[in-house]
């Protein structure tokens, strides 16, 4: 089984630990910029972290999507 990469997404000050966890860091401050980064997810991420606020940005998009014939997960921090 291959473990696949984990990203965070959402305003820097709630993501920017994550990075030390070893996820992939896409800091993003305002709805367009979180819609532009979910747009820019590598094909290896399988797991994303979003900030309540990126969730919000992201709305409908969140219906899980498929990459490499996998879905791709999604939780939300809490508030």
């Amino acid at each position: 089984m291959t473990v696949g990469r984990v990203a965070a997404l959402g305003e820097r000050s709630r993501v920017a630990g994550l990075a030390l966890a070893g996820a992939l860091v896409l800091a993003a401050d305002d709805p367009e910029a979180v819609r532009r980064a979910w747009r820019s997810l590598p094909d290896g991420v399988d797991l994303v972290i979003l900030t309540p606020a990126a969730a919000e940005a992201l709305g409908r998009d969140l219906d899980p999507t498929v990459s490499a014939g996998r879905r791709r997960l999604t939780t939300v921090m809490p508030p």
